[in-house]
């Protein structure tokens, strides 16, 4: 088990999304989260206090969590002076990474001679079987997006909360670090073997109680050539019942590829239901998430009334206005 509570490391994030994992920590676990340490440079900010290590240890920070998503998920050559200072002040540490803290020899040899453990959390620990296809009893919600980082794993979390304070049957089914950090379990999806990560997504979601919904995380998009694939692996291996479609209105491209414009929600719905009915014929879509983190109310509030009108859709920003109306919408399916 990783301990908490945590220091969050935002290393050089050089912005806000970059440091989307401690902002998801933050969020949904805030008792957990006793501060920040942020370097030269950072261009992200929590809220939260920021702290040297020593502060932090002192205010009971037992590991310290790298908050940082970067491109490829790497470790940083600037971030290990902080690393290893950390681990010689008693702090473990964790992360979501595909660079592992245990392939670092020298992270990896001030942790034996510490006594200090080094948490991967994505590192796949199970075996995952092959996807078969059967149908299973439950019911099975999945968030897809128009871009990756765009707020799937938000808007499943909100549904989880709203549904649970209903008296619903509901969990939360974690695909990526950020997810598995804050539940405390999951599938590290896209460190999986391809061949199998449909099969862990069946995995994930098993046969449960015919009102019992799995809210399962979304992960990257159908559109985006670098993650397109996780997101096919959780289209087929998640058998939805419902799809919520996840926008942001102020992109222009994809994160990361400038030369790719943002696709529209009706492109989204169109193609989502076209991949999600081999695997369910029955998928509806439920409603519309839109992440309005960037607008004014007001502007929010008519971005989302004019998205809900061109699509026939019940439209909220979940985390900002509540979830209650896509909840309803999946309780009436």
């Amino acid at each position: 088990m990783i301990e908490t509570p945590y220091l969050l490391f935002l290393g050089d994030a050089p912005d806000p999304l970059a440091a989307k994992v401690a902002q998801g920590i933050r969020d949904w676990r805030p008792g957990q989260s006793v501060g920040q340490f942020r370097m030269a440079g950072c261009r992200a900010d929590l809220g939260l206090p920021d702290m040297t290590l020593t502060e932090a240890k002192a205010a009971g920070a037992k590991t310290l969590v790298v908050g940082v998503a970067n491109r490829g998920g790497v470790i940083s050559p600037a971030w290990k002076k902080v690393l290893v200072a950390a681990l010689e002040e008693g702090f473990d540490l964790a992360s979501g990474l595909h660079n592992l803290l245990r392939d670092e020899e020298d992270l990896a040899a001030v942790a034996r001679a510490t006594g200090r453990r080094l948490h991967d959390v994505r590192v796949p620990d199970v075996a995952y079987p092959i996807a078969n296809g059967l149908r299973r009893r439950g019911r099975r919600m999945l968030t897809v997006g128009t871009d990756c980082s765009i707020g799937k794993m938000y808007t499943a979390l909100c549904l989880e909360r709203e549904m649970r304070a209903r008296g619903m049957t509901a969990t939360f089914r974690a695909t990526g670090q950020t997810g598995i950090l804050i539940a405390g379990a999951g599938v590290p999806l896209d460190a999986v073997v391809a061949d199998f990560m449909a099969g862990a997504v069946e995995w994930l979601t098993p046969d449960n109680d015919p009102d019992h919904w799995d809210l399962i995380e979304g992960q990257g998009s159908l559109f985006h050539v670098s993650y397109s694939g996780v997101t096919l692996a959780l289209i087929h291996g998640g058998q939805p019942d419902a799809l919520v479609l996840c926008h942001e209105p102020t992109r222009t491209h994809l994160r990361g590829l400038p030369h790719v414009p943002m696709p529209s929600l009706e492109a989204l719905r169109d193609l989502s239901l076209a991949m999600a009915r081999i695997a369910n014929p029955g998928v509806r879509v439920a409603g519309i998430s839109i992440n309005t983190a960037a607008l004014p109310e007001d502007a929010a509030r008519a971005c989302l009334a004019e998205a809900e009108a061109r699509m026939g859709l019940p439209a909220t920003d979940p985390f900002r206005f509540g979830a209650g109306r896509l909840v309803d919408a999946l309780a009436a399916l």
